[in-house]
């Protein structure tokens, strides 16, 4: 993988133009920096500010700095038209961002001082941030270390999952006795994440398939789905230890294409009015829904190719807007599955690219496996999961057709490599 010029090393006295106290690293311009978020951020004054309002200050005085950080980084990657890797997962567990930004800036002492001389006590704000519930145990944290490292050691790359609303779960004692409530980790924001609203992919579900002919002549299948939802960008920074890179986690929610219907609500059908609304979020309110039943199968299902597709069609619209040619999408995407929750993955592409760009079946086929790789995290049965063919085939049609052919071609390309001989005959067994 060709690796960019360093983000400390490429054109250092260019970057984003921004005042020195914004961005600056003494515990002075820390101070003022802080007071100036206190203010115009949150229109708060310090004998007014609640605990949660100073590490809100504070926490936005940390993502300036680290957010210069990204957009040189971006520049470096730009400039040296580097191959970067795309590491999927459904579960991310970066843990508090405060203090580990701190540390990888080396500015803990001096944001210790300066909000020393305003009264306040760093390891109180601290203590004050919400553990992000997007994980829920090895899996979430190995994929988190993955990016901080991939970041520590200057390797062009993106984290694509899922912004759920609610995490797992949290533990309480109540009468003696443990109980889970929901985690309501985003219930006071996320001043580490950034909207990126214009950045938005649909995501269509269910439905069926019509066969055709293009004007060249040539098999095309289109997918008519039934419903559709949108995919909206959530981007957070995740900063190297001690270096220049800064790259990106990138997360998406689920949004109704239609949040409300106007005709509904005028005939007093209110619940109707919302109901796509409600449908559609569901998709991104809770982490790993329970999959005993059917419905919370289906919406597990629903989540992996929700956050899938909207990654895929991202990388290749990056892909477009650099001018790159589609057939050489795996020259500069290398894209990690993390475990079974993405596997979808290998059909999306080649649905994307035979349906969507037109691609040749062996062309695409080509780009797809140069494209993805795979972590195997256990091979036990439990833990793999499995879809009754029913349910996919209902959910994703075109999927189910994709992954037939491919099996298909699989097949004939084995019987043509090892073709079937006939047995020779033993010696005539005799009784004895």
């Amino acid at each position: 993988m060709a690796k960019p010029k360093k983000a400390t090393e490429s054109r250092s006295t260019e970057l984003a133009p921004v005042s020195t106290t914004r961005c600056g690293r003494t515990a002075a311009e820390l101070k003022q920096s802080f007071l100036d978020h206190l203010f115009c951020s949150l229109g708060r004054v310090p004998m007014a500010a609640t605990p949660h309002d100073a590490y809100t200050a504070l926490a936005y005085t940390v993502r300036d700095r680290v957010l210069r950080q990204g957009v040189h980084t971006l520049e470096a990657y730009a400039e040296a038209d580097a191959r970067v890797v795309a590491y999927l997962s459904a579960e991310f567990l970066p843990g508090p961002h405060l203090a580990n930004n701190l540390f990888n800036l080396g500015l803990t002492e001096p944001t210790r001082q300066a909000l020393a001389e305003l009264g306040l006590d760093l390891d109180e704000l601290i203590e004050q941030e919400e553990e992000p519930g997007l994980g829920n145990g090895g899996l979430g944290r190995l994929a988190s270390c993955y990016l901080d490292s991939l970041a520590s050691l200057e390797v062009p790359a993106v984290g694509y999952g899922i912004r759920y609303e609610f995490g797992i779960f949290d533990q309480t004692i109540q009468d003696g006795w443990q109980v889970e409530i929901t985690d309501k980790w985003l219930r006071h924001g996320n001043p580490w994440e950034m909207p990126r609203s214009e950045v938005t992919y649909d995501v269509p579900f269910g439905g069926h398939t019509e066969a055709g002919t293009d004007e060249q002549g040539r098999y095309r299948v289109r997918w008519v789905p039934r419903t559709v939802v949108k995919g909206v960008a959530y981007d957070t920074p995740i900063l190297g230890y001690r270096v220049g890179t800064c790259n990106t986690l990138r997360l998406w929610k689920a949004e109704a294409v239609e949040s409300f219907r106007f005709a509904a609500f005028n005939h007093g059908d209110y619940y109707r009015a919302v109901e796509d609304k409600m449908h559609s979020e569901n998709i991104t309110k809770v982490l790993y829904p329970n999959d005993e039943v059917l419905q919370g199968k289906t919406l597990r299902l629903q989540q992996q190719f929700f956050f899938v597709t909207c990654s895929l069609q991202d990388m290749i619209r990056v892909h477009g807007r650099l001018g790159r040619p589609l057939d050489r999408f795996h020259e500069k995407w290398a894209v990690q599955l993390n475990d079974t929750h993405p596997a979808i993955a290998v059909a999306e592409l080649m649905r994307l690219l035979v349906d969507e760009h037109g691609m040749e079946w062996d062309t695409a086929w080509h780009v797809t496996r140069n494209t993805l790789a795979y972590t195997n995290h256990t091979l036990l049965p439990e833990a793999l999961e499995k879809w009754p063919v029913s349910l996919f085939g209902q959910l994703l049609p075109r999927h189910l057709e994709i992954i037939y052919e491919i099996n298909h071609r699989f097949l004939e390309a084995v019987r043509a490599k090892i073709p079937r001989r006939r047995r020779p005959r033993g010696p005539p067994v005799v009784d004895r």
